[in-house]
């Protein structure tokens, strides 16, 4: 969530300038040419625009290049406007088109042009110099495109140009100093290329200039104090650069500007918070890459104080100097200039975060405007405490304090900002209780108060923070017991960590009720008792520490439906009896702590406990067995004289009986043999199965009973080689069954039969759909009857979802359902290519082949075209078998290479897998209808990757 809401806003912060300009530029009503043309039109403009046209090699989707033909003058087709007697083009307008090209240097031909917009599409090449000859254009704008190159000098020469906006493409070299001659320039938008150099002194020349915008670049030097003599200037936004040195004080010249952002431009930071748990993703997987600086762009170094004057600038509304800076430092009145700010009474966002700020928290913070919704000071060294009067800010939205030294309490007046919904005080010395109303907070999204001296309990009005998804209480001095209020919030998924206090009593089994959470860390305390079932509900739990406690009884069987956990912990706890097997069959686990209990009993050998590494069981002296590499003592019986004793004359007899059993069977095998041959194909044998040991064995006339004669009410779906029933078995293997019944008649169903069988005899994964048995048999007529008996899956494919009929027409699948099946199916595929007995390639992966659940779990099925890679061919390597064995897979979803002979590899697999997620956020079929002329899925999604990616998903 916080990456989708980092995106999003960095997008917003991008229009801002676009915003403006709609209302400052176009708004003005100035210029607007939509004059028929005359009769005798100039024929150069004509040759232009043609030339333009043949540059143009593909895209055009709305068909507005249709128009451009001989049928219709000029002046006519779609985007063109002229004006005058004789008919010259005035403007040129395609943006959002998706024209694919490069920009012909005819344009510069259009001597009469006024406008250029071709904005958003995707053009290549260079800026063509030939534009510095259109001496009337006041617009010229090739933003989100992917132009290259130099900014050519030479647009100095369009005198008239009052908006320049070249941003999103891949422009290199500097900032032409040449282009701040152009006096009459209101808008000019360089942001996201890769220009270098400083930014032009001669800026300052640009005196009718209200939004410069060159953030996101690579831009060296110092913000030259000419920049303040732009007395017009509404937004700044220089920041993601590789600027240096002080913050010029003629910036507080500028008494119009209300958007100033010359750090690091971190919106993607401060909105991560939102989703504050990424944070505590470094105690698995190290640091999460949406937190890593080098995603966010360069960062500017300045240092020094804030001009004090700053306050002059009435108007602003944004103010942004945060980002690994050393501003204030070494200054003990480096917080001096907030006092001026109280002026700035429209101010919404201010934020100096990691910064050096040093000296105490000023209290006119507190008189800031009534409508800032952003506060953000963490990661300085500020002292001192919260300032009563917080509540003043009614507005705030976000109050980031954190990685200061802040002491003294937490005041009760921050319950009664009732719209916050990101609070976080971590690392800081705060102390006292943490306040009782804050449940008043109700739209409260996080919650980081860790590291800190609190106290006292954790207050149950808690339970009234709906919105709720992450709380970290952990490193603090809280006593008293988990209250159950707090563990009836649903909301709760990304975490909830109370670790390393003094929290006594109970888990209560509320807990429970927090089905989406994702961590749970409740480490070093006092709490006691048995660990509740209903720990088992939390279903979407990955993390889990409860170690450092006093839990006691037995580890609760109801942890095997934590199908995702990923890491648990229960060490330096009071726990007895054995440990689980199911532990062992938890296919995400990958590290599991129980030292220090008082487990008994034989160690588990399957999972997560064949890698000795994985586990930890030291301290628990009664454990034994499991594997070589834990150096435990062999589980030995220890029996009574009288057991020894029976055991002797047993040793005796055994051999004997032996001899007696095997004649026996021998008899019995060879009496078998001969009713087998004098009976023939008449006698209905039980199947064999492939799977291991005590298979359920069933008969023909089982699976028949069980369908009702196969009969078509219970058909729910068809294959290339066989068609799918369900069934209500009499064996107990549950309620309801999926049974594959082959059709022998289609050439190939035998070997799609074997395949199946030899693929599922040995792997088990969640994420495959669970085989119970096999019929190889004859039907009453005395025909071959192969099926394959299945667990059911009352949710169908995902191809009924992504494509509904009448089943699933009244409910689409949400994103975040499609996410989670996205991953289920990768951990499938992981596993067949990586961690099964062998190299296992599906062959098949697409929509129909993916089924679901209840719960909505993704389950891999169909494996009748699936091949077993040999060890030592390796994972991107086909065995010779494959490559006399004719591919079958379904088109659209087959990788090339297999089409053009090459072997079966599991980067087929990974090429079917990018097709299928195509599928899933688009909602189009790879053989979809409007694929026309050679075109494809993947290449309808590259056209618009990464820019225009909302024009394509299922909305």
């Amino acid at each position: 969530m916080a990456n989708q809401l980092s995106h999003c806003c960095k997008s917003i912060l991008l229009l801002l300038p676009y915003l403006f300009l709609c209302t400052t530029v176009y708004g003005s009503g100035a210029d607007v040419i939509g004059a028929a043309p005359a009769l005798g039109s100039n024929a150069t403009d004509r040759l232009a625009l043609l030339a333009f046209k043949d540059q143009i090699i593909s895209g055009d989707p709305h068909g507005d290049l249709s128009s451009w033909n001989e049928t219709l003058h000029f002046c006519s087709w779609q985007g063109v406007t002229c004006a005058g007697r004789i008919g010259r083009v005035r403007t040129l307008e395609l943006p959002s088109q998706r024209l694919v090209g490069s920009l012909s240097p005819s344009l510069g031909n259009l001597t009469f042009l006024r406008e250029l917009n071709l904005g958003d599409n995707l053009f290549t090449g260079t800026i063509p110099p030939e534009l510095g000859k259109l001496s009337r254009l006041r617009t010229l704008n090739l933003t989100t495109n992917s132009l290259g190159g130099e900014i050519p000098a030479n647009l100095s020469n369009c005198k008239q140009l009052r908006v320049l906006d070249l941003g999103t493409n891949a422009l290199v070299g500097r900032i032409p100093s040449e282009i701040t001659n152009l006096s009459k320039l209101k808008l000019l938008y360089l942001l996201v290329n890769n220009l270098t150099g400083v930014i032009p002194p001669s800026v300052g020349n640009l005196s009718s200039l209200t939004v410069l915008a060159s953030g996101r670049n690579a831009l060296r030097g110092r913000i030259p104090e000419e920049i303040g003599l732009i007395s017009g200037l509404q937004f700044l936004q220089i920041a993601e650069n590789q600027l240096s040195g002080a913050i010029p004080k003629s910036l507080t010249n500028l008494s119009s500007l209300y958007f100033l952002a010359i750090a690091t431009n971190q919106l993607e930071g401060l909105l991560a918070d939102l989703g504050a748990a990424l944070l505590q993703l470094e105690t698995l997987y190290g640091t999460h890459p949406s937190l890593a600086p080098e995603r966010f762009g360069s960062y500017n170094h300045f240092i020094g104080s804030v001009p004090a004057g700053i306050g002059r600038l009435g108007g602003l509304l944004w103010l942004n100097l945060e980002g690994n800076n050393q501003l204030g430092a070494g200054e003990e009145d480096g917080l001096g200039f907030i006092v001026s700010l109280v002026n700035c009474t429209r101010l919404e966002m201010f934020d100096i975060g990691s910064n050096s700020f040093e000296g105490e928290m000023p209290a006119s913070l507190a008189n800031l405007s009534s409508r800032l919704s952003m506060l953000i000071m963490g990661d300085n060294l500020i002292r001192g405490s919260i300032p009563e009067g917080i509540e003043n800010l009614a507005s705030l939205s976000v109050l980031r304090l954190e990685s200061n030294l802040l002491s003294g309490r937490i005041p009760a007046s921050v319950g009664w900002l009732q719209g916050m919904q990101t609070l976080s005080l971590f690392g800081n010395r705060l102390s006292g209780q943490i306040p009782s109303n804050i449940g008043n907070i109700t739209r409260l999204n996080v919650l980081r108060i860790d590291s800190n001296d609190l106290e006292g309990g954790i207050p149950s009005s808690l339970g009234a923070c709906r919105s709720l998804q992450y709380m970290d209480a952990a490193q603090n001095m809280l006593n008293g017991t988990i209250p159950g209020q707090l563990l009836r919030l649903s909301s709760l998924s990304q975490g909830l960590r109370l670790s390393h206090n003094a929290l006594v009593g109970p888990l209560p089994a509320e807990v429970g009720n927090l089905k989406n959470l994702w961590q749970l860390d409740l480490s070093e305390n006092r709490l006691s008792g048995e660990v509740p079932a209903s720990l088992g509900d939390c279903q979407s739990l990955e993390y889990l520490d409860m170690s450092g406690n006093s839990f006691s009884g037995s580890i609760p069987s109801s942890l095997n439906k934590l199908k995702g956990i990923g890491y648990i912990d229960l060490s330096r706890n009071k726990l007895a009896g054995r440990i689980p097997e199911y532990l062992g069959q938890l296919q995400a686990l990958q590290h599991l702590n129980l030292s220090y209990n008082d487990l008994d009993g034989e160690v588990p050998q399957s999972g997560v406990f064949r890698n000795a590494s994985a586990i930890s069981i030291a301290g628990n002296i009664k454990l034994c067995g499991g594997v070589p590499r834990l150096r435990l003592p062999s589980c030995l019986n220890h029996t009574s004289a009288r057991t020894k004793n029976r055991n002797h004359v047993l040793r005796i007899l055994v051999p004997v009986l032996c001899v007696v059993s095997a004649l026996i069977v021998l008899s019995c095998a060879s009496f078998a043999a001969f009713l087998w041959i004098k009976k023939g194909s008449r006698r209905e044998p039980h199947c064999v199965p492939p799977l291991g040991t005590q298979p359920m064995l069933i008969s023909h006339s089982e699976l028949f009973r069980a369908t009702d004669g196969f009969s078509s009410e219970n058909l729910i779906g068809a294959g290339s080689y066989g068609s799918v029933y369900m069934g209500v078995l009499d064996q107990n293997i549950g309620n309801t069954v999926a049974i594959k019944v082959l059709n022998l008649e289609r050439t190939g169903a035998y070997k799609s039969f074997a395949a199946e069988c030899e693929a599922l005899r040995n792997i088990r994964h969640r994420n495959l759909v669970k085989i119970f048995t096999c019929c190889s048999s004859v039907d009453p007529s005395g025909n071959d009857f192969r099926a394959l008996v299945f667990e059911f899956m009352p949710n169908g494919s995902l191809e009924q979802w992504l494509h509904p009929g009448e089943r699933h027409a009244s409910r689409r699948l949400t994103i975040a359902e499609r996410l989670s099946i996205a991953t289920d199916v990768a951990c499938a595929i992981d596993y067949l290519h990586h961690h099964s007995h062998a190299s296992i390639v599906h062959c098949d992966l697409k929509p129909s082949n993916v089924l679901l659940d209840d719960d909505m779990t993704a389950h891999v099925g169909d494996f009748g075209l699936a091949r077993i890679l040999s060890d030592e061919m390796g994972a991107s390597t086909a065995p010779e078998q494959s490559k006399t064995v004719r591919v079958r897979g379904t088109i659209g979803y087959v990788p090339p290479e297999y089409g053009m002979g090459g072997d079966v590899s599991t980067e087929g697999d990974v090429y079917s897998y990018g097709i299928l997620l195509l599928e899933m956020f688009t909602g189009l079929r790879p053989t979809d209808g409007t694929f026309k002329d050679g075109s494809t899925l993947r290449e309808h999604a590259k056209v618009v990757f990464p820019e225009r990616v909302m024009e394509i998903l299922d909305p």
